[in-house]
């Protein structure tokens, strides 16, 4: 496959892939599209490219020329930055300032920006410091009627009224390319300390953790974590001032050995929890968000399932995942069952992830926080020949 080739074009097998190194030029590539009905994929970091179904694609738009902080005011807590500027590289620039992002999203090595916004990607900060919605201030959009609009300007036809930085987060590409973000971000915290303690029962890790996310001292991250080769293993971690750290550290031990657990020094094992969306490629991955006192039940029916493999738990925001593996109908049936529970409790979710061979029986799609009538409404508004991402549209 040619080459992508910065400000230009390739042709390729999948057709024509573009790599536009300004706003106008990525909303001329859109407009042409449109023009001649070519179907478009954005591609940004590839971290996501399992959700959805391709389908036919003519076209891929690579956001890898749009790069770099375009603005940054650090006694605002604000900064502007290109759509296709990958996180890791993000939070480099912002700590040399003293300053970080309060995003923790997978795959932050590769993940843009743009593409962070788009599949409204959250780690485990977000019962700390907000998801994705609430950090970002403004957004500079290229449309496929080749024009570029900015959140809190032009009004688009038929959408009146919504929210355009609200509409962008979560979709997908299906709306248009994120070209630019402005986001908050935080002073870098002088302290971080961890701890880690084990349980034999569910019930009993999830209590704790409810606990402690419920302190007065604000843990950044309470996790809870299960294999089917395993007992139950909780991880609360603070970040801040030292004395601040102490105290949330202090609170979180006394919550554990209240339960019969036993703290111990812990928190890095978070990197590899946080990353389970890139290594369950295996079986299927389910994503689940539940009522915050629906989880330890959850869990508990999770952990019984035929293939059974992990539960990672962000217990402070109750967003679950579970990865099962095993022959493909028990997998079907521990997926279709997970997504039911998830239902009765007043959840919801979705098949975030699942092997390539389990593609007809299983979809990996978007969530849709709005009705389906609504996102297709917006949807014709917004690309009315629907040449964005046709896998992944309402």
């Amino acid at each position: 496959m040619s080459r992508v080739r910065a400000g230009g074009r390739a042709v390729t097998a999948i057709g024509i892939r573009a790599a536009p190194t300004d706003a106008a030029e990525c909303a001329r590539i859109l407009a042409d599209a449109s023009r001649d009905r070519r179907t478009v994929r954005v591609v940004g970091g590839m971290t996501k490219s399992y959700i959805g179904d391709a389908g036919d694609i003519d076209t891929e738009v690579h956001t890898s020329e749009l790069t770099g902080i375009v603005d940054h005011v650090p006694a605002d807590l604000t900064v502007t930055v290109a759509g296709g500027t990958r996180i890791a590289d993000l939070a480099d620039a912002l700590a040399r300032a003293g300053q970080f992002l309060p995003l923790d999203p997978p795959h932050a090595e590769h993940a843009t920006i743009g593409g962070v916004i788009a599949s409204n990607s959250n780690g485990f900060w977000r019962a700390r410091y907000g998801g994705v919605r609430d950090l970002l201030i403004g957004t500079r959009i290229a449309l496929p009627d080749g024009t570029v609009v900015r959140s809190g300007g032009r009004v688009v036809k038929n959408v009146a009224g919504y929210d355009l930085n609200k509409l962008i987060t979560g979709s997908f590409g299906t709306l248009g390319v994120i070209v630019e973000a402005t986001l908050k971000v935080l002073p870098l915290p002088t302290a971080s300390d961890g701890v880690v303690a084990r349980f034999a029962r569910g019930t009993d890790a999830f209590a704790t953790a409810g606990a402690i996310a419920r302190a007065a001292s604000r843990p950044e991250t309470v996790v809870v974590e299960r294999t089917a080769r395993d007992d139950w293993r909780l991880i609360a971690t603070a970040r801040g001032a030292p004395a601040a750290v102490a105290r949330a550290t202090a609170d979180a031990r006394r919550e554990i050995n209240a339960r019969g657990g036993n703290a111990a020094i812990g928190g890095d094992e978070l990197a590899e929890l946080r990353e389970l969306p890139a290594h369950a490629t295996d079986g299927a991955l389910v994503r689940v968000a539940l009522p915050i006192a629906a989880q330890s039940a959850f869990a508990d029916t999770a952990a019984r399932l035929e293939g059974f493999a992990t539960l990672v738990a962000d217990a402070a925001s109750g967003v679950l995942r579970v990865h099962v593996r095993g022959d493909d109908d028990a997998v079907t049936r521990a997926a279709e069952a997970l997504l039911l529970a998830a239902r009765v409790v007043g959840g919801g979710g979705r098949v975030e992830r699942r092997a390539e061979h389990l593609r007809a029986r299983l979809v990996a799609s978007p969530t849709r926080t709005n009705g389906e009538q609504l996102m297709r409404r917006i949807k014709g508004a917004f690309d009315p020949a629907g040449i964005l991402e046709p896998g992944r549209s309402p």
